[in-house]
Protein backbone atom coordinates (compact mmCIF):
# COMPACT_ATOMS: atom_id res chain seq x y z
CA UNK A 1 0.00 0.00 0.00
CA UNK A 2 1.31 3.45 -0.86
CA UNK A 3 2.42 5.48 2.12
CA UNK A 4 2.42 9.24 1.65
CA UNK A 5 4.41 11.52 3.93
CA UNK A 6 2.03 14.43 4.39
CA UNK A 7 4.44 16.62 6.34
CA UNK A 8 8.04 16.62 5.06
CA UNK A 9 10.39 18.04 7.71
CA UNK A 10 11.22 21.10 5.61
CA UNK A 11 7.62 22.28 5.42
CA UNK A 12 6.55 25.36 7.36
CA UNK A 13 3.95 25.21 10.13
CA UNK A 14 1.41 26.69 7.70
CA UNK A 15 2.05 24.02 5.08
CA UNK A 16 1.89 21.26 7.69
CA UNK A 17 -1.37 22.68 9.06
CA UNK A 18 -2.82 22.77 5.54
CA UNK A 19 -1.92 19.12 5.03
CA UNK A 20 -3.31 17.99 8.39
CA UNK A 21 -6.57 19.89 7.84
CA UNK A 22 -7.00 18.84 4.22
CA UNK A 23 -6.80 15.09 4.88
CA UNK A 24 -10.07 14.64 6.85
CA UNK A 25 -11.89 17.20 4.70
CA UNK A 26 -10.87 15.30 1.57
CA UNK A 27 -11.89 12.02 3.19
CA UNK A 28 -15.38 13.44 3.70
CA UNK A 29 -15.65 14.86 0.19
CA UNK A 30 -14.45 11.65 -1.44
CA UNK A 31 -16.68 9.41 0.68
CA UNK A 32 -19.88 11.45 0.56
CA UNK A 33 -19.97 13.35 -2.73
CA UNK A 34 -17.23 12.62 -5.28
CA UNK A 35 -17.44 9.92 -7.94
CA UNK A 36 -14.29 7.80 -8.32
CA UNK A 37 -12.92 7.26 -11.81
CA UNK A 38 -11.06 4.07 -12.82
CA UNK A 39 -7.96 3.41 -10.73
CA UNK A 40 -4.81 4.68 -12.42
CA UNK A 41 -2.68 1.99 -10.78
CA UNK A 42 -0.35 1.47 -7.83
CA UNK A 43 1.36 4.66 -6.72
CA UNK A 44 -0.66 6.86 -9.09
CA UNK A 45 -2.92 9.68 -7.88
CA UNK A 46 -6.59 8.75 -7.59
CA UNK A 47 -8.96 10.81 -9.74
CA UNK A 48 -12.57 11.74 -8.90
CA UNK A 49 -15.34 13.66 -10.63
CA UNK A 50 -17.15 16.26 -8.57
CA UNK A 51 -20.75 15.94 -9.79
CA UNK A 52 -21.85 19.48 -8.88
CA UNK A 53 -19.73 21.11 -11.56
CA UNK A 54 -18.16 18.18 -13.34
CA UNK A 55 -14.65 19.14 -12.23
CA UNK A 56 -11.92 16.53 -11.81
CA UNK A 57 -10.06 16.25 -8.53
CA UNK A 58 -7.03 14.07 -7.90
CA UNK A 59 -5.27 13.19 -4.64
CA UNK A 60 -2.36 11.12 -3.45
CA UNK A 61 -2.55 8.60 -0.66
CA UNK A 62 -5.44 6.48 0.53
CA UNK A 63 -5.87 6.54 4.30
CA UNK A 64 -5.02 10.25 4.54
CA UNK A 65 -5.51 11.94 1.14
CA UNK A 66 -2.93 14.59 0.30
CA UNK A 67 -1.83 17.04 -2.37
CA UNK A 68 -5.27 17.80 -3.90
CA UNK A 69 -5.28 19.08 -7.50
CA UNK A 70 -8.07 20.26 -9.79
CA UNK A 71 -7.95 19.88 -13.58
CA UNK A 72 -8.49 23.11 -15.52
CA UNK A 73 -7.24 24.63 -18.78
CA UNK A 74 -5.59 21.40 -19.80
CA UNK A 75 -3.48 20.78 -16.71
CA UNK A 76 -3.60 19.96 -13.00
CA UNK A 77 -3.50 22.82 -10.49
CA UNK A 78 -2.56 22.35 -6.83
CA UNK A 79 -5.31 23.39 -4.40
CA UNK A 80 -4.39 24.94 -1.04
CA UNK A 81 -6.58 24.54 2.02
CA UNK A 82 -8.46 27.83 1.57
CA UNK A 83 -9.19 26.94 -2.07
CA UNK A 84 -10.23 23.45 -1.01
CA UNK A 85 -12.77 24.87 1.44
CA UNK A 86 -14.20 27.05 -1.32
CA UNK A 87 -14.33 24.08 -3.68
CA UNK A 88 -16.13 21.92 -1.11
CA UNK A 89 -18.65 24.68 -0.37
CA UNK A 90 -19.43 25.17 -4.05
CA UNK A 91 -19.84 21.43 -4.52
CA UNK A 92 -22.15 21.07 -1.53
CA UNK A 93 -24.35 23.97 -2.64
CA UNK A 94 -24.76 22.27 -6.00
CA UNK A 95 -25.22 18.84 -4.41
CA UNK A 96 -27.81 19.80 -1.78
CA UNK A 97 -29.34 23.03 -3.06
CA UNK A 98 -28.59 24.54 0.35
CA UNK A 99 -26.20 27.23 1.54
CA UNK A 100 -24.24 27.16 4.77
CA UNK A 101 -22.09 30.05 5.93
CA UNK A 102 -21.00 28.47 9.22
CA UNK A 103 -19.32 25.25 8.13
CA UNK A 104 -16.69 26.82 5.83
CA UNK A 105 -15.72 29.10 8.71
CA UNK A 106 -15.38 26.03 10.94
CA UNK A 107 -13.15 24.37 8.34
CA UNK A 108 -10.86 27.41 8.32
CA UNK A 109 -10.94 27.54 12.12
CA UNK A 110 -9.98 23.86 12.28
CA UNK A 111 -6.94 24.49 10.10
CA UNK A 112 -5.91 27.54 12.13
CA UNK A 113 -6.26 25.54 15.34
CA UNK A 114 -3.91 22.91 13.90
CA UNK A 115 -1.34 25.60 13.10
CA UNK A 116 -1.54 26.91 16.67
CA UNK A 117 -1.24 23.37 18.05
CA UNK A 118 1.82 22.60 15.95
CA UNK A 119 3.48 25.80 17.14
CA UNK A 120 2.64 25.05 20.77
CA UNK A 121 3.80 21.42 20.58
CA UNK A 122 7.18 22.52 19.26
CA UNK A 123 7.74 24.42 22.52
CA UNK A 124 6.13 21.92 24.89
CA UNK A 125 7.21 18.60 26.35
CA UNK A 126 5.09 15.51 25.82
CA UNK A 127 4.05 13.64 28.98
CA UNK A 128 6.25 10.75 30.09
CA UNK A 129 3.25 8.50 30.64
CA UNK A 130 2.46 6.62 27.39
CA UNK A 131 -1.24 6.64 28.22
CA UNK A 132 -1.31 10.42 28.46
CA UNK A 133 0.81 10.68 25.30
CA UNK A 134 -1.75 8.59 23.43
CA UNK A 135 -4.64 10.77 24.67
CA UNK A 136 -2.81 13.97 23.67
CA UNK A 137 -1.62 12.85 20.22
CA UNK A 138 -4.58 13.69 17.99
CA UNK A 139 -3.47 16.47 15.65
CA UNK A 140 -5.60 15.12 12.78
CA UNK A 141 -8.44 13.96 15.01
CA UNK A 142 -11.56 12.43 13.50
CA UNK A 143 -10.39 11.24 10.06
CA UNK A 144 -13.84 11.67 8.48
CA UNK A 145 -14.97 15.06 9.74
CA UNK A 146 -14.70 18.31 7.77
CA UNK A 147 -13.51 20.39 10.76
CA UNK A 148 -12.29 18.00 13.45
CA UNK A 149 -10.10 20.51 15.27
CA UNK A 150 -12.40 23.57 15.32
CA UNK A 151 -12.64 25.23 18.72
CA UNK A 152 -15.69 27.41 18.24
CA UNK A 153 -13.87 30.24 16.48
CA UNK A 154 -12.62 31.78 19.70
CA UNK A 155 -9.20 33.38 20.17
CA UNK A 156 -6.23 31.06 20.65
CA UNK A 157 -5.63 32.43 24.13
CA UNK A 158 -9.08 31.23 25.20
CA UNK A 159 -8.60 27.54 24.36
CA UNK A 160 -4.89 26.76 23.96
CA UNK A 161 -4.18 26.45 27.72
CA UNK A 162 -6.69 23.57 27.81
CA UNK A 163 -5.79 21.78 24.56
CA UNK A 164 -4.69 18.17 24.97
CA UNK A 165 -2.90 18.31 21.61
CA UNK A 166 -0.63 21.05 23.04
CA UNK A 167 0.31 18.77 25.97
CA UNK A 168 -1.69 20.99 28.31
CA UNK A 169 -2.18 20.41 32.01
CA UNK A 170 -3.90 22.86 34.33
CA UNK A 171 -5.59 23.22 37.74
CA UNK A 172 -9.33 23.13 38.11
CA UNK A 173 -11.33 25.93 39.71
CA UNK A 174 -13.04 24.92 42.93
CA UNK A 175 -16.45 26.44 43.51
CA UNK A 176 -18.78 26.26 46.46
CA UNK A 177 -22.47 25.75 45.70
CA UNK A 178 -24.98 26.54 48.41
CA UNK A 179 -26.18 23.16 49.68
CA UNK A 180 -29.85 23.79 48.91
CA UNK A 181 -28.90 24.49 45.28
CA UNK A 182 -26.96 21.26 44.64
CA UNK A 183 -28.33 18.66 42.25
CA UNK A 184 -26.60 15.28 42.07
CA UNK A 185 -27.17 11.62 41.40
CA UNK A 186 -25.02 8.55 41.91
CA UNK A 187 -21.64 8.34 43.65
CA UNK A 188 -20.00 11.78 43.65
CA UNK A 189 -17.75 11.23 46.67
CA UNK A 190 -14.68 11.59 44.46
CA UNK A 191 -15.47 15.29 44.14
CA UNK A 192 -15.39 15.92 47.87
CA UNK A 193 -11.86 14.51 48.02
CA UNK A 194 -10.51 17.18 45.67
CA UNK A 195 -9.87 19.62 48.55
CA UNK A 196 -9.58 19.56 52.32
CA UNK A 197 -12.95 19.99 54.11
CA UNK A 198 -11.78 23.31 55.56
CA UNK A 199 -11.68 24.80 52.06
CA UNK A 200 -15.47 24.59 51.73
CA UNK A 201 -17.51 27.12 53.79
CA UNK A 202 -20.29 25.80 56.04
CA UNK A 203 -23.54 25.35 54.13
CA UNK A 204 -21.80 24.82 50.77
CA UNK A 205 -20.80 21.81 48.68
CA UNK A 206 -17.67 21.49 46.58
CA UNK A 207 -18.01 21.68 42.80
CA UNK A 208 -14.97 21.65 40.50
CA UNK A 209 -15.19 23.63 37.29
CA UNK A 210 -13.27 23.57 34.05
CA UNK A 211 -11.71 27.05 33.76
CA UNK A 212 -12.55 27.38 30.06
CA UNK A 213 -16.20 26.56 30.68
CA UNK A 214 -16.26 28.97 33.61
CA UNK A 215 -15.08 31.74 31.29
CA UNK A 216 -17.65 30.80 28.65
CA UNK A 217 -20.52 30.81 31.16
CA UNK A 218 -19.35 33.87 33.14
CA UNK A 219 -22.23 36.14 32.14
CA UNK A 220 -24.89 33.57 32.99
CA UNK A 221 -23.27 32.77 36.33
CA UNK A 222 -22.75 36.37 37.46
CA UNK A 223 -26.10 36.62 39.34
CA UNK A 224 -25.35 33.45 41.33
CA UNK A 225 -21.94 34.76 42.35
CA UNK A 226 -23.52 38.08 43.30
CA UNK A 227 -26.21 36.63 45.58
CA UNK A 228 -24.04 33.94 47.19
CA UNK A 229 -25.54 30.83 45.67
CA UNK A 230 -22.10 30.29 44.15
CA UNK A 231 -18.68 31.20 45.56
CA UNK A 232 -15.24 30.89 44.04
CA UNK A 233 -12.94 29.12 46.49
CA UNK A 234 -9.52 28.48 44.96
CA UNK A 235 -7.74 26.43 42.35
CA UNK A 236 -6.76 22.84 42.98
CA UNK A 237 -3.21 22.32 44.23
CA UNK A 238 -2.74 19.70 41.51
CA UNK A 239 -3.02 19.73 37.72
CA UNK A 240 -5.28 17.63 35.54
CA UNK A 241 -4.54 16.39 32.05
CA UNK A 242 -7.14 16.94 29.30
CA UNK A 243 -7.84 13.77 27.34
CA UNK A 244 -8.64 13.52 23.63
CA UNK A 245 -12.27 14.43 24.38
CA UNK A 246 -11.02 17.89 25.53
CA UNK A 247 -13.73 18.37 28.17
CA UNK A 248 -12.79 15.17 30.02
CA UNK A 249 -9.71 15.37 32.23
CA UNK A 250 -7.63 12.82 34.12
CA UNK A 251 -5.93 13.21 37.48
CA UNK A 252 -3.33 10.42 37.69
CA UNK A 253 -2.56 10.58 41.43
CA UNK A 254 -6.21 10.19 42.42
CA UNK A 255 -6.83 7.99 39.34
CA UNK A 256 -9.97 9.93 38.53
CA UNK A 257 -11.64 11.11 35.34
CA UNK A 258 -13.95 14.14 35.36
CA UNK A 259 -16.17 15.08 32.44
CA UNK A 260 -17.37 18.68 32.21
CA UNK A 261 -19.78 20.69 30.14
CA UNK A 262 -18.12 22.75 27.44
CA UNK A 263 -20.21 25.22 25.48
CA UNK A 264 -18.14 24.84 22.33
CA UNK A 265 -18.88 22.91 19.17
CA UNK A 266 -16.39 20.04 18.87
CA UNK A 267 -16.97 18.03 15.67
CA UNK A 268 -20.76 17.69 15.37
CA UNK A 269 -22.08 18.85 18.71
CA UNK A 270 -22.00 21.56 21.35
CA UNK A 271 -20.27 19.62 24.12
CA UNK A 272 -22.57 20.59 26.93
CA UNK A 273 -23.73 17.95 29.41
CA UNK A 274 -27.37 18.13 28.42
CA UNK A 275 -30.00 17.59 31.09
CA UNK A 276 -31.71 14.75 29.24
CA UNK A 277 -28.42 12.87 28.98
CA UNK A 278 -27.55 13.44 32.63
CA UNK A 279 -30.94 12.20 33.78
CA UNK A 280 -30.53 8.88 31.96
CA UNK A 281 -26.86 8.49 32.87
CA UNK A 282 -27.38 6.17 35.81
CA UNK A 283 -29.60 3.87 33.78
CA UNK A 284 -27.23 3.50 30.84
CA UNK A 285 -24.15 3.26 33.03
CA UNK A 286 -25.76 0.63 35.25
CA UNK A 287 -26.67 -1.45 32.20
CA UNK A 288 -23.12 -1.25 30.83
CA UNK A 289 -21.60 -1.99 34.25
CA UNK A 290 -23.80 -5.07 34.66
CA UNK A 291 -22.98 -6.28 31.15
CA UNK A 292 -19.23 -6.15 31.73
CA UNK A 293 -19.50 -7.68 35.19
CA UNK A 294 -21.18 -10.71 33.62
CA UNK A 295 -18.56 -11.19 30.89
CA UNK A 296 -15.73 -13.69 30.89
CA UNK A 297 -12.32 -12.25 30.14
CA UNK A 298 -10.47 -9.09 31.04
CA UNK A 299 -12.60 -6.45 29.28
CA UNK A 300 -13.58 -3.51 31.48
CA UNK A 301 -16.10 -0.70 31.59
CA UNK A 302 -15.02 2.67 33.00
CA UNK A 303 -18.21 3.60 34.75
CA UNK A 304 -19.70 7.08 35.00
CA UNK A 305 -20.46 6.88 38.70
CA UNK A 306 -22.59 9.99 39.04
CA UNK A 307 -22.87 13.71 38.47
CA UNK A 308 -23.07 16.88 40.53
CA UNK A 309 -24.17 20.33 39.46
CA UNK A 310 -26.03 23.46 40.56
CA UNK A 311 -29.80 23.64 40.12
CA UNK A 312 -29.59 27.16 38.68
CA UNK A 313 -26.92 26.15 36.12
CA UNK A 314 -27.82 22.50 35.68
CA UNK A 315 -26.05 21.97 32.36
CA UNK A 316 -23.43 24.72 32.48
CA UNK A 317 -21.76 23.52 35.71
CA UNK A 318 -22.38 19.78 35.52
CA UNK A 319 -19.48 17.41 36.14
CA UNK A 320 -19.53 13.63 35.73
CA UNK A 321 -17.31 11.41 37.89
CA UNK A 322 -15.79 8.50 35.95
CA UNK A 323 -13.88 5.44 37.14
CA UNK A 324 -10.11 5.53 36.96
CA UNK A 325 -7.84 3.03 35.28
CA UNK A 326 -5.80 1.25 37.90
CA UNK A 327 -8.45 -1.02 39.35
CA UNK A 328 -9.45 -2.27 35.92
CA UNK A 329 -6.04 -3.13 34.42
CA UNK A 330 -4.24 -6.48 34.46
CA UNK A 331 -0.89 -6.38 36.30
CA UNK A 332 1.82 -4.74 34.20
CA UNK A 333 -0.53 -3.61 31.43
CA UNK A 334 -0.43 -0.12 29.93
CA UNK A 335 -3.65 1.46 28.62
CA UNK A 336 -3.53 3.37 25.32
CA UNK A 337 -6.18 5.31 23.43
CA UNK A 338 -7.19 3.45 20.26
CA UNK A 339 -7.40 6.74 18.34
CA UNK A 340 -3.81 7.44 19.39
CA UNK A 341 -2.69 4.14 17.90
CA UNK A 342 -4.20 5.22 14.58
CA UNK A 343 -2.80 8.75 14.73
CA UNK A 344 0.62 7.69 15.98
CA UNK A 345 2.67 8.81 18.99
CA UNK A 346 6.11 8.21 20.40
CA UNK A 347 6.21 4.66 21.76
CA UNK A 348 3.12 3.36 19.95
CA UNK A 349 3.19 -0.47 19.82
CA UNK A 350 1.32 -0.43 16.52
CA UNK A 351 4.27 1.33 14.94
CA UNK A 352 6.82 -0.91 16.66
CA UNK A 353 5.40 -4.37 16.06
CA UNK A 354 7.43 -6.67 13.79
CA UNK A 355 4.60 -9.23 13.58
CA UNK A 356 1.48 -7.40 12.40
CA UNK A 357 -0.54 -10.59 12.12
CA UNK A 358 -0.05 -11.65 15.73
CA UNK A 359 -0.55 -8.10 17.00
CA UNK A 360 -3.76 -7.68 15.00
CA UNK A 361 -5.19 -11.03 16.16
CA UNK A 362 -4.55 -10.02 19.76
CA UNK A 363 -6.14 -6.63 19.13
CA UNK A 364 -9.27 -8.23 17.67
CA UNK A 365 -9.53 -10.68 20.60
CA UNK A 366 -9.44 -7.72 22.98
CA UNK A 367 -11.90 -5.29 21.36
CA UNK A 368 -14.46 -7.37 19.42
CA UNK A 369 -15.91 -9.87 21.95
CA UNK A 370 -16.95 -7.34 24.62
CA UNK A 371 -18.77 -5.11 22.15
CA UNK A 372 -20.65 -8.04 20.58
CA UNK A 373 -21.40 -9.69 23.92
CA UNK A 374 -22.78 -6.47 25.38
CA UNK A 375 -25.11 -6.19 22.39
CA UNK A 376 -26.18 -9.83 22.10
CA UNK A 377 -26.48 -10.84 25.75
CA UNK A 378 -27.30 -7.57 27.48
CA UNK A 379 -28.93 -5.25 24.94
CA UNK A 380 -26.18 -2.63 25.39
CA UNK A 381 -24.93 -0.79 22.31
CA UNK A 382 -21.49 0.56 23.11
CA UNK A 383 -20.20 3.61 21.30
CA UNK A 384 -17.13 1.51 20.49
CA UNK A 385 -15.31 4.00 18.30
CA UNK A 386 -11.63 4.94 18.47
CA UNK A 387 -12.01 7.70 21.04
CA UNK A 388 -14.10 5.67 23.48
CA UNK A 389 -11.85 2.60 23.41
CA UNK A 390 -8.68 2.09 25.41
CA UNK A 391 -6.49 -0.90 24.60
CA UNK A 392 -4.15 -2.18 27.30
CA UNK A 393 -0.90 -3.76 26.12
CA UNK A 394 1.62 -5.94 27.92
CA UNK A 395 5.34 -5.27 28.27
CA UNK A 396 5.90 -6.49 24.69
CA UNK A 397 3.24 -4.13 23.29
CA UNK A 398 0.72 -6.91 22.63
CA UNK A 399 -2.95 -6.02 23.24
CA UNK A 400 -4.38 -7.88 26.24
CA UNK A 401 -7.52 -5.94 27.19
CA UNK A 402 -10.09 -3.43 25.96
CA UNK A 403 -11.59 -0.78 28.21
CA UNK A 404 -14.70 1.03 27.02
CA UNK A 405 -16.08 4.32 28.34
CA UNK A 406 -18.71 7.07 28.06
CA UNK A 407 -22.21 6.14 29.19
CA UNK A 408 -23.54 9.23 27.41
CA UNK A 409 -22.96 7.48 24.07
CA UNK A 410 -24.41 4.13 25.11
CA UNK A 411 -27.75 3.06 23.63
CA UNK A 412 -30.02 0.36 25.06
CA UNK A 413 -31.99 -1.99 22.84
CA UNK A 414 -34.91 -1.43 25.17
CA UNK A 415 -35.06 2.10 23.77
CA UNK A 416 -34.09 1.67 20.10
CA UNK A 417 -34.94 -0.79 17.36
CA UNK A 418 -32.52 -3.69 17.22
CA UNK A 419 -31.63 -2.97 13.59
CA UNK A 420 -30.82 0.64 14.39
CA UNK A 421 -28.73 -0.42 17.38
CA UNK A 422 -26.80 -2.92 15.26
CA UNK A 423 -26.18 -0.36 12.53
CA UNK A 424 -24.76 2.01 15.11
CA UNK A 425 -22.53 -0.69 16.57
CA UNK A 426 -21.23 -1.68 13.13
CA UNK A 427 -20.46 1.93 12.30
CA UNK A 428 -18.67 2.58 15.59
CA UNK A 429 -16.83 -0.74 15.95
CA UNK A 430 -16.08 -1.67 12.33
CA UNK A 431 -16.13 1.50 10.21
CA UNK A 432 -14.89 4.04 12.75
CA UNK A 433 -12.58 1.66 14.58
CA UNK A 434 -11.39 -1.61 13.05
CA UNK A 435 -11.06 -0.23 9.52
CA UNK A 436 -8.92 2.63 10.79
CA UNK A 437 -6.61 0.45 12.91
CA UNK A 438 -6.34 -2.11 10.08
CA UNK A 439 -5.42 0.62 7.59
CA UNK A 440 -2.78 2.09 9.90
CA UNK A 441 -1.25 -1.36 10.39
CA UNK A 442 -1.33 -2.22 6.69
CA UNK A 443 0.24 1.12 5.82
CA UNK A 444 3.28 0.19 7.90
CA UNK A 445 3.40 -3.38 6.58
CA UNK A 446 2.78 -3.36 2.81
CA UNK A 447 1.10 -6.54 1.65
CA UNK A 448 -0.44 -7.33 5.04
CA UNK A 449 -4.13 -8.27 4.71
CA UNK A 450 -5.97 -7.70 8.00
CA UNK A 451 -9.39 -8.92 6.93
CA UNK A 452 -9.18 -12.76 7.09
CA UNK A 453 -8.36 -12.50 10.80
CA UNK A 454 -11.15 -9.98 11.34
CA UNK A 455 -13.64 -12.28 9.61
CA UNK A 456 -12.55 -15.22 11.78
CA UNK A 457 -12.88 -13.22 15.00
CA UNK A 458 -16.33 -11.93 14.12
CA UNK A 459 -17.49 -15.37 12.94
CA UNK A 460 -16.78 -16.83 16.39
CA UNK A 461 -19.88 -15.03 17.66
CA UNK A 462 -23.14 -16.85 16.80
CA UNK A 463 -25.19 -13.80 15.95
CA UNK A 464 -27.47 -13.66 12.93
CA UNK A 465 -26.39 -10.06 12.46
CA UNK A 466 -22.73 -11.11 12.30
CA UNK A 467 -23.45 -13.66 9.57
CA UNK A 468 -25.29 -10.98 7.62
CA UNK A 469 -22.43 -8.53 8.19
CA UNK A 470 -19.86 -10.96 6.79
CA UNK A 471 -21.96 -11.44 3.66
CA UNK A 472 -23.06 -7.84 3.16
CA UNK A 473 -21.52 -5.95 0.23
CA UNK A 474 -21.58 -2.64 2.12
CA UNK A 475 -21.13 -1.07 5.54
CA UNK A 476 -22.80 2.07 6.97
CA UNK A 477 -20.59 5.16 6.65
CA UNK A 478 -21.65 8.23 8.63
CA UNK A 479 -21.98 11.36 6.49
CA UNK A 480 -20.48 14.01 8.75
CA UNK A 481 -19.92 16.52 5.95
CA UNK A 482 -23.51 16.39 4.69
CA UNK A 483 -24.85 16.20 8.24
CA UNK A 484 -23.08 19.42 9.15
CA UNK A 485 -23.84 21.16 5.86
CA UNK A 486 -27.58 20.47 6.08
CA UNK A 487 -27.74 21.47 9.75
CA UNK A 488 -28.95 18.11 11.01
CA UNK A 489 -28.79 17.34 14.71
CA UNK A 490 -25.38 15.97 15.65
CA UNK A 491 -26.96 12.86 17.16
CA UNK A 492 -29.03 12.25 14.02
CA UNK A 493 -26.66 9.84 12.31
CA UNK A 494 -27.13 9.42 8.58
CA UNK A 495 -25.30 6.72 6.69
CA UNK A 496 -24.33 5.86 3.14
CA UNK A 497 -23.08 2.49 1.88
CA UNK A 498 -19.34 1.84 1.86
CA UNK A 499 -17.58 -1.22 0.38
CA UNK A 500 -17.34 -3.95 3.00
CA UNK A 501 -13.79 -5.35 3.33
CA UNK A 502 -15.20 -8.21 5.42
CA UNK A 503 -17.40 -9.57 2.63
Amino acid sequence: MERVDLMPPSDSVGERADAYAAAPLLNCLLREVAEPLPDAGQGKPRVYRLPGGGRLLRVRGARRPAAPEVYAAGRWHRVGHTELVKLVAEELRAHTGLSNGDLPAEMIDSRDVVAALLTARARATAPDDPYLRSEQSLITGHPYHPAPKARGGGPVTAWLPYAPEAYARFPLVLLGVRADQVAEEGDTSGLDALAAPAVVPPGYRLLPAHPWQLDLAARDLAPAFADGRLVRLRETDFAVWPTAAIRTVYEPVRDLFLKFSLDVRITNDIRRLWAHDLRKLRRTDSAATAAFAAMDGPAAWLGDRGYRTARFAFEELAVVVRDGLRGALPPGATPLLAAGLVEGFDGSPLAATADPGAWWRAYLRAVVPPALTAFADHGVVLEAHLQNTLVAVDADGTPVQALYRDAEGVKLLADVERAAGWERLVYCLVVNHLIEVAAALAERHPGFDPWPAARRELARHPLLEVAELLAAPTLPGKTNLLLRWTGADGADARYLPLPNPLA
